[in-house]
């Protein structure tokens, strides 16, 4: 989608501090970060949000867990521990219609309310 920030950064047209990459997914820095590790995680594919994951697979599904592990280990939060969240929609805080995930680390993070 031409008008996707997260779809121009995944095709390498905006630049990114990419992290991991592979044909599926794409991981980065968030450039407004809330923790000292602070990446993004996006599939290649153009999906609005989590609403919107009805033609995927279990397979899929599976695939982007273990993409956000490997991102995980490679910012060197898999051991201490991170916060995996999605936005879904205004109310749920989503600003770019695009499926992300936000991995948060590096720190003790306060509670979840």
């Amino acid at each position: 989608m031409d008008d996707c920030i997260f779809c121009r950064i995944a095709a390498g047209h905006i630049p990114s501090q990419k992290v991991l990459e592979d044909e599926h997914f794409v991981a980065f820095r968030d450039i407004n970060p809330k923790a000292p590790q602070h990446i993004l995680v996006i599939p290649r594919e153009h999906i609005p949000s989590l609403n919107d994951i009805d033609g995927w697979g279990a397979a899929q599904g599976h695939e982007l867990l273990r993409f956000i592990v490997r991102v995980a280990e490679q910012v060197d939060v898999a051991a201490s521990g991170y916060r995996v969240l999605t936005n879904v929609g205004p109310d749920g805080g989503q600003e770019i219609p695009h499926l992300h995930f936000h991995i948060l680390g590096g720190e003790k993070l306060g509670d979840f309310r």
